[in-house]
C-alpha cells in the first residue's frame, strides 16, 4: 500500500464537501441539469454519501461528498473519509466546503482510508486518491498514515506469524531503514538482568527477549517503552475462549511504540529515542510461573503473583526499570495492559496517567487536535494499599476487581522514581468494527497525541 497523495499536477475531479443544510445553498448555484441529477440520486449530503456528476458526454466531471451536520460530525472522526470507497479509483481535488481547521484531519482520514490487511487473503483494490489540501503539511502526513500502517499491521498479524523473534524482526527492519542501533537481550542475560520478563515468557517455546533500539545523537531524550506479549492464554490462570480470542493483539502496545518510532524518525525530530519492548509469549507448560509465587524485579522491588494473567505489567516493570536507570527526559509506556481500562472509557479512548500537569494538558490538546482522542485517569494515591499485599512489595493483581486500570498504572509507577516525567498509556489497539478511516482490526492509540505535545513537552 501506498499512502501517498496525488501529484499536485495530477488530472483530478473537483470535490465538494457538502454539509446535509448546504445542500439547497449549493444546488441554487447549479444549472439545471445538475440539480435534477442530485435530486434525482437522492444525494443528502449526509456522512459517507458521495456522488459523481457527470458532464455532456457522460463522463464524471465533479464529485460531490457529503459531509453531515455539525452535530453528526462531531459523533465522526475523518468524515470525509466515510465517502472515500464509494466514489471510485479516480483522482480528486477538494473544491469546496473543507473547513481550514480539518484540512490535515481529512487528508489523514482519506489516507487510511486505504489501508488493507491483504498478507493472507484479499487485494489492495483501487482507492480513490487525494491532491493534497493546500495548507498542510503533506509530507508529515504521509509519514503518520505509514506510521499507523505499520501499528495495524503488527497488530493484525497472528501469533503464528508474530512471536517474540518476529516482533523483533520488525524493530530489526525499522531500526535499519532509519540507521538506528538496535540490541537484544535474551536467554541467560535476560533470566539475570530482567528476572520478570523471563519468568513470564520462560513456559513458552519461542524464547521471551527484551528488545532495545535507540536513534538520535542530540536534543533531549525520550524512551518509549511497548507491551510485547505477542499472545496471552493466561498462564497457569487460564483465559476462557471468549476472552482469549483476540490476545494475538497483546503487542499492541509494542505496535504502537514502533508506529510512533517510526513517525518520529522519517520526521527527523531533535530527540534522542529509546525504544525497549518485552517480547514474550504467556503460556502454559511445566515451567510455566504460577500464582503465589513471589518474583524478584530488575529493581530489587519483590511482587507476589496473585493472577498469571497480569503479566504485562511484569514485563513492563522490568523494562521501566531499565528505562529510568538513564533517567531520560521522559518515558512513555503503552499497553493494552486491563480490561477495566475498557470498561471505564470503551474502545475509542485511550486513558493515559501522569503526575505532570504541563505533560497532560499537552497531551489532551493534541490528541484533540490530532483526532487521536485520550481521556487522562489518575494516579490515585489512597489506592496504593491495594497493590501492597504484605509478603512482598507489590501484589500484581489485588483482590476486589475495582479500580483495575488505576491499580495497575500504580503498580508501574513503582518502577519509575528517578525520572521526574512520567506517562502511561493503557489503550485498547483495536478497532471493534469498522469505522471511517478504521476498519475492523489492529489500531494505532495515542501515537499522534503524544508526538503532538512533544513540542511543548521535550521543547523541541
Amino acid at each position: 500500500m501506498s499512502f501517498r497523495f496525488a501529484a499536485p499536477d495530477a488530472q483530478a475531479l473537483p470535490l465538494h464537501l457538502v454539509e446535509t443544510d448546504g445542500l439547497e445553498g449549493w444546488l441554487a448555484g447549479q444549472p439545471d441539469s445538475v440539480r435534477g441529477w442530485v435530486e434525482t440520486s437522492g444525494f443528502a449530503g449526509a456522512i459517507g454519501e458521495a456522488l459523481l456528476l457527470p458532464g455532456e458526454a457522460g463522463q464524471p466531471v465533479a464529485a460531490l461528498a457529503g459531509y453531515g451536520s455539525a452535530a453528526a460530525r462531531r459523533r465522526t472522526r475523518f468524515a470525509l473519509a466515510a465517502a472515500v470507497a464509494k466514489l471510485g479509483g479516480g483522482t480528486f481535488r477538494i473544491a469546496s466546503g473543507l473547513p481550514v481547521g480539518k484540512a490535515e484531519e481529512e487528508a489523514l482520514g482519506w489516507l487510511l482510508a486505504g489501508y488493507r490487511f491483504t498478507r493472507y487473503a484479499g487485494s489492495e483494490g483501487k482507492t480513490a486518491r487525494l491532491v493534497a489540501p493546500d495548507g498542510i503539511d503533506a509530507e508529515k502526513v504521509e509519514i503518520l498514515a505509514a506510521a499507523e500502517a505499520l501499528t495495524r499491521d503488527l497488530v493484525n498479524t497472528p501469533a503464528s506469524d508474530m512471536g517474540p523473534q518476529e516482533l523483533e524482526d520488525a524493530a530489526r527492519a525499522l531500526a535499519k531503514e532509519f540507521s538506528a542501533g538496535i540490541e537484544v537481550v535474551s536467554g541467560a542475560a535476560l533470566e539475570e538482568g530482567f528476572p520478570m520478563i523471563h519468568a513470564v515468557g520462560r513456559a513458552s517455546p519461542r524464547a521471551p527477549r527484551l528488545i532495545d533500539l535507540r536513534w538520535g545523537s542530540a536534543g533531549p531524550s525520550l524512551t518509549l517503552v511497548g507491551k510485547g506479549v505477542c499472545f496471552d492464554t493466561g498462564g497457569l490462570n487460564l483465559k476462557p475462549g471468549s476472552s482469549m480470542g483476540l490476545m494475538k493483539k497483546d503487542m499492541g502496545g509494542a505496535a504502537n511504540v514502533l508506529g510512533l518510532a517510526r513517525a518520529i524518525m522519517a520526521l527527523g525530530l531533535k530527540l534522542r529515542l529509546r525504544v525497549l519492548i518485552p517480547a514474550v509469549e504467556n503460556s502454559v507448560s511445566g515451567n510455566a510461573f504460577r500464582p503465589q509465587d513471589i518474583l524478584t524485579s530488575r529493581k530489587g522491588l519483590t511482587v507476589e503473583i496473585n493472577n498469571t494473567d497480569a503479566e504485562g505489567r511484569l514485563v513492563l516493570a522490568d523494562a521501566l526499570a531499565l528505562a529510568d536507570e538513564e533517567t531520560p527526559d521522559l518515558i512513555v509506556s503503552m499497553a493494552t495492559l486491563t480490561g477495566a481500562a475498557r470498561v471505564a472509557v470503551g474502545p475509542d479512548l485511550a486513558p493515559f496517567y501522569t503526575d505532570d500537569e504541563p505533560l497532560a494538558a499537552a497531551l489532551s490538546a493534541a490528541g484533540t487536535a490530532a483526532a487521536d482522542p485520550l481521556w487522562r485517569m489518575p494516579f490515585w494515591e489512597p489506592y496504593e494499599a491495594r497493590i501492597e499485599p504484605g509478603i512482598a512489595d507489590l501484589d500484581n493483581a489485588p483482590a476486589g476487581g475495582m479500580a483495575g486500570s488505576i491499580t495497575a498504572a500504580l503498580f508501574l509507577r513503582r518502577f519509575v522514581t528517578e525520572t521526574p516525567r512520567y506517562a502511561h498509556f493503557d489503550i485498547y489497539a483495536w478497532q471493534p468494527s469498522p469505522a471511517p478511516a478504521r476498519p475492523k482490526g489492529g489500531l494505532g492509540q495515542g501515537p499522534r497525541a503524544i508526538l503532538g505535545a512533544l513540542p511543548q513537552a521535550l521543547g523541541l
